[in-house]
């Protein structure tokens, strides 16, 4: 995987982290914030340059929970490793999956910060959303994203994309996010421009749009 590109975030980031601090926690004493959206639409870039809006918000990828045998039968490994931990204000200590070796390194510590991101295809399932403090969405249609994700990654995980897709269209039509999501997110040519989501849009209290720079060429 491609590590996110570091640039200073943009009004809309800054304008969201000003956001998400002022919300109350959601598990224990964590603001947790899931950023969903379809493999290859831009949430691990998208996650880096919130986190680093936060002041350095730690980011917990479910790239590092999933495994080749459960792409998303994850739940309860996240619950047992992380969510319990931090429910109680405990550093969790989650195993981080190697996709080349095929098998769960040491675990690593994730001490309760006010802030925790949390990103990947699915974080916004029925069971995570009582424990998160925002839903993020990535507005990009799966056909786009998918495509984006293959050629990112090559011909050496043509394979992979072929078992993941089919996998995560039978996810979404059992559990869907984007209906869940308090804001869109949408990447134009230099930024992004957040949007209410599905969840807010119909409230007295949706939030503005905040972009950044002009709209994406399509």
């Amino acid at each position: 995987m491609t590590p996110p590109l570091r640039h200073a975030p943009g009004p809309a980031l800054r304008d969201l982290a000003s956001r998400i601090r002022r919300l109350p926690p959601s598990c224990g004493p964590v603001r947790l914030v899931g950023v969903d959206g379809h493999a290859g639409s831009g949430k691990t870039t998208f996650a880096g340059q919130l986190a680093t809006a936060l002041g350095g918000a730690p980011v917990l990828r479910l790239d590092d929970i999933a495994s080749h045998d459960e792409l998303f039968d994850w739940t309860e490994r996240l619950f047992d490793q992380v969510i319990e931990p931090l429910l109680h204000g405990r550093t969790a200590h989650y195993a981080a999956y190697d996709w080349r070796a095929r098998r769960f390194g040491p675990r690593r510590p994730l001490p309760p910060a006010p802030v925790i991101l949390v990103e990947g295809v699915g974080v916004g399932r029925r069971a995570l959303r009582p424990h998160l403090a925002l839903l993020l969405w990535m507005e990009l249609p799966s056909g786009e994203a998918w495509a984006r994700g293959r050629a990112r990654d090559g011909e050496e995980q043509r394979e992979f994309w072929n078992g993941w897709v089919p996998a995560e269209r039978r996810h979404f039509a059992h559990d869907p996010s984007r209906p869940f999501a308090d804001l869109l997110v949408r990447q134009r040519e230099k930024g992004f421009e957040v949007l209410p989501g599905p969840a807010k849009a119909n409230g007295p209290d949706h939030p503005l749009t905040h972009g950044d720079g002009p709209p994406a060429v399509c």
